[in-house]
């Protein structure tokens, strides 16, 4: 998923009847199916507590809730609502490991680092699913995914795949012919792909809205509509919003692509990137029976991925694109629409209920930044589009380092981020010949 922006673009459309949505998130699907929640009072004046982390999405909330399992005292700031970015606007799926393949960080940084990091890979998935049980979180999780190839090459990168996550102990990947592809999804568009029996799909914002109730079950407190403005570093930072403070003796900085400018001292490193995201109206569920029988979400091999999955109350949701610098393109619906009929030629006809865009933190090497500003501020953002899982698996690691158990979190901490090239002037144009370049030797099939 997976603004991800700000209220973007995001519409009902073809006179479908409007749904209750939560106050304050954007009108995305997933807003409309929330389960309904109170909103949370501001930070109003000073608070003290031992960790302050800021932002609510799937980091802070998941660092959070290890925190207060420890019996931490915990203050989130969100500048928004719990799950108002990327958490609560992806594409809801489990999708293992991270944005570049084991292989690649090999090559990168060495055989210990690969080893570290994929000693870790399958760790984010499980914690969603610990906490799924441990606190009878309703967000219609589903088990296992499907990497779709177009062709011979990616279908030898996904084999290659296999091999290397068997060797760091996944043993629940099964290769699909094109014999054997209509029991996995039913399209004449690839060749081939993968499944994986440990990835899955969820509804994201209720997966994030279930875990803030469990923090705040854990004496965590949140307060909502509160963007911080900076962060005063020193033997006690302070955490500093438009109406209040907060002293602590750790700060998590975990805004991602919605931090804005307050530590612009790790924001230069990343990129916000929007990808669109399309909902159609209920479809019959024979319908639906036939194209992704064994209910497995789906994502394909190319640099610009589509991906889609069936949501619980039997409608296609379907996304893709990309946007470098987080702009929203004229017609969301017109941006993806397409590709799904290119799918599924027999939606034709379906309506669209939904179309919503939204933003995710890219870094240059696709791995993500992971570090201290100063020996008690902490942060972590640039998953780079692998979100729902590498969150989960950060947050971990943050809450870890905060106790004094900084091993695993060094693992990420120590790996290179650099600069876009080109600075803010020109990293989007020049991120977009990258892409440009990836894109059509996926089309050539080079």
């Amino acid at each position: 998923m997976a603004s991800l922006t700000a209220p973007v673009a995001a519409t009902t459309l073809s006179g479908a009847p409007a749904m209750a949505r939560p106050t304050g998130h954007a009108p995305t699907y997933y807003a409309a199916t929330a389960a309904p929640v109170p909103p949370r009072p501001a930070l109003e004046g000073d608070a003290t507590a031992q960790v302050c982390v800021i932002g609510a999405g799937f980091t802070g909330i998941s660092a959070a809730l290890h925190l207060a399992e420890r019996g931490l005292s915990v203050i989130v700031l969100e500048g928004k609502r719990v799950g108002w970015g990327a958490s609560g606007r992806n594409g809801g799926q489990i999708v293992n490991g991270y944005s570049r393949d084991l292989e690649t960080i090999r090559r990168r940084y060495g055989a210990d680092a690969a080893s570290a990091l994929g000693s870790m890979a399958l760790e984010g998935g499980d914690i969603i699913r610990e906490r799924v049980a441990r606190y009878g979180i309703d967000c219609d999780l589903v088990e296992g995914g499907f990497f779709a190839a177009f062709t011979p090459k990616q279908m030898r990168e996904l084999e290659h795949h296999k091999r290397s996550w068997e060797e760091h102990g996944h043993h629940g990947l099964e290769m699909v012919d094109r014999a054997a592809l209509p029991r996995v999804v039913d399209t004449r568009r690839y060749i081939g792909g993968m499944i994986d029996r440990r990835g899955g799909h969820i509804h994201p914002l209720n997966l994030v809205l279930g875990q803030a109730a469990a923090l705040e079950a854990n004496g965590g407190t949140i307060h909502e509509d509160s963007p911080v403005l900076r962060v005063e570093q020193g033997a006690k930072p302070r955490v500093v919003t438009a109406r209040g403070a907060v002293t602590a003796d750790f700060v998590l900085v975990c805004g991602n692509a919605y931090l804005g400018d307050a530590v612009p001292e790790i924001t230069r490193d990343i990129m916000p990137v929007s990808s669109q995201i399309i909902t159609t109206e209920p479809l019959p569920g024979e319908l639906l029976d036939r194209l992704l029988p064994t209910n497995l979400c789906v994502e394909d091999c190319n640099y610009i991925l589509d991906y889609f999955r069936r949501t619980a109350d039997n409608r296609l949701l379907y996304g893709g694109g990309v946007v470098y610098g987080g702009q929203d393109p004229a017609s969301i619906t017109g941006k993806i629409r397409p590709a799904m009929l290119k799918t599924f030629p027999e939606l034709k006809d379906v309506r669209i209920d939904f179309a919503w865009s939204g933003n995710f933190a890219l870094t240059l090497t696709r791995v993500p930044h992971v570090g201290r500003l100063t020996p008690n501020i902490y942060f972590s953002h640039g998953d780079s589009g692998h979100g729902v899982t590498t969150t989960h698996l950060l947050g971990r690691l943050l809450a870890e380092a905060v106790a004094g158990q900084a091993s695993r979190f060094d693992a990420f901490a120590a790996l290179p981020c650099l600069p876009f090239p080109g600075g803010r002037t020109l990293r989007v144009p020049l991120t977009v010949l990258g892409a440009w370049y990836y894109s059509l030797r996926d089309r050539l099939g080079v």
